[in-house]
């Protein structure tokens, strides 16, 4: 691997040889700007903006800009004059435990490589008392035209050292926790720690960038014939509420099946997360058990019929016992064919209350023997005065 910086560590009174090589590589598919007209290539060019030529790479210095707009020149010779002990140094200034270490602050990582045969000593006497320590180092180094701040750990038998930012690059997270009052309940903590426990750990190397296989294998048809791009499937998610504890009952058995592999169990569970979303129903219809009884003809002819002695108290009377002949007279037909004895039963004791509009509904309901009965067995009028 080719070093992009070399130094030494300064470890008190012992220095050590290194040479700084990048510890990580981007593996993420670069574009090229291009003329959408006819697909040429779009370049930036470096231009001074006073004669409006392009400048070339070697001609290229560094300025300052002040307030008022000014350029102040700074050249590499300005830099190298300053007094800055870390300029070719990794310079170790305390060993902290690596649990004080804010990942907040972790930036780019490096190896540190033995420079020379006489740093091999030096540099495996570092490595052990690290991993002896159970310590990182905190250290400061200067690359790129900045001083840095630097974490030194061992990685198997190499000393790698973690790119941090300084405390005041840190932002406060102001105004990011949610502002409203939540209570969590121990329920809810004890289906998390299962889901927790269900899903486990994983074995890091064995995730992938799976947008980057979709561009290199769009990439890869494009250059051959016939591609054509799939849509997305995006699912709709309305306006569903979804049970908190529900959902996360839901989550542990899926995750129970898919580490046991059931399919039968997995089945389960996604039919419990359709469970778990609250919906409104809209437009259900009634029961017909419940739906109320239809209203008899010849309950409404009994008390139309009673209607001339409304005047006097023994008509209303007679009124409501109208009313109930319609239940009665229902119960009468529901007797005669078999579906229901409890309504006869009830028609029975109501009898009494409207003795005509019982007898024209009875007729009715007894259509299943004989449909004259019925027409023979007309309400009839009386006074109740």
């Amino acid at each position: 691997m080719r070093s992009i910086w070399n130094g030494a560590i300064s470890f008190g009174l012992v220095s050590i040889p290194i040479k700084l090589v990048n510890a990580t590589e981007s593996h993420s598919i670069s574009f090229r700007q291009i003329h959408v007209s006819d697909g040429g290539r779009v370049r930036y060019r470096k231009v001074c903006e006073l004669d409006g030529e392009e400048v070339p790479a070697a001609e290229i210095g560094k300025g300052y800009e002040e307030a008022d707009g000014s350029i102040v020149p700074i050249t590499d010779e300005d830099l190298a004059r300053l007094p800055i002990p870390t300029a070719k140094t990794i310079e170790i200034v305390s060993f902290v435990p690596a649990e004080e270490i804010d990942p907040l602050q972790m930036d780019a990582a490096y190896y540190l490589a033995a420079n020379g045969a006489t740093a091999a000593k030096p540099y495996t006497l570092l490595r052990e008392a690290l991993k002896r320590s159970r310590k990182v180092a905190i250290a400061k180094y200067a690359l790129r035209g900045r001083e840095r701040l630097g974490m030194l750990r061992v990685v198997d038998d190499v000393i790698a050292m973690h790119g941090l930012l300084w405390p005041d690059e840190i932002r406060q997270p102001e105004g990011v926790a949610p502002e409203a009052s939540v209570t969590v309940r121990e329920a809810e903590l004890d289906l998390a720690d299962a889901l927790m426990a269900t899903l486990g750990e994983v074995e890091i190397a064995s995730l992938h960038d799976d947008y980057r296989e979709a561009v290199e294998a769009m990439l890869a048809a494009k250059t051959g014939e016939g591609f054509e791009p799939a849509e997305a499937v995006v699912e709709p998610t309305g306006g569903q509420v979804i049970d908190l504890m529900a959902a996360l009952e839901s989550s542990v058995r899926a995750a129970k099946a898919s580490r046991a592999g059931g399919s039968g169990e997995s089945a389960e569970s996604a039919e419990s997360a359709a469970e778990a979303e609250v919906t409104p129903i809209r437009g259900r219809r009634t029961p017909a058990a419940s739906a109320p009884a239809p209203k008899a003809v010849g309950g409404k002819k009994s008390t139309a019929s009673t209607g001339t002695a409304k005047k006097t108290a023994a008509a209303k009377k007679t009124a409501a016992g109208g009313k109930k002949s319609t239940a009665t007279a229902k119960g009468a037909a529901g007797t005669k064919s078999g579906a229901g004895a409890r309504a006869g039963a009830r028609s029975t004791k109501s009898a009494a209350g409207a003795k005509s509009a019982g007898t024209g509904r009875a007729s009715a309901g007894g259509a299943t023997a004989g449909a004259g009965t019925a027409k023979k067995a007309a309400p009839r009028k009386r006074s109740s005065a």
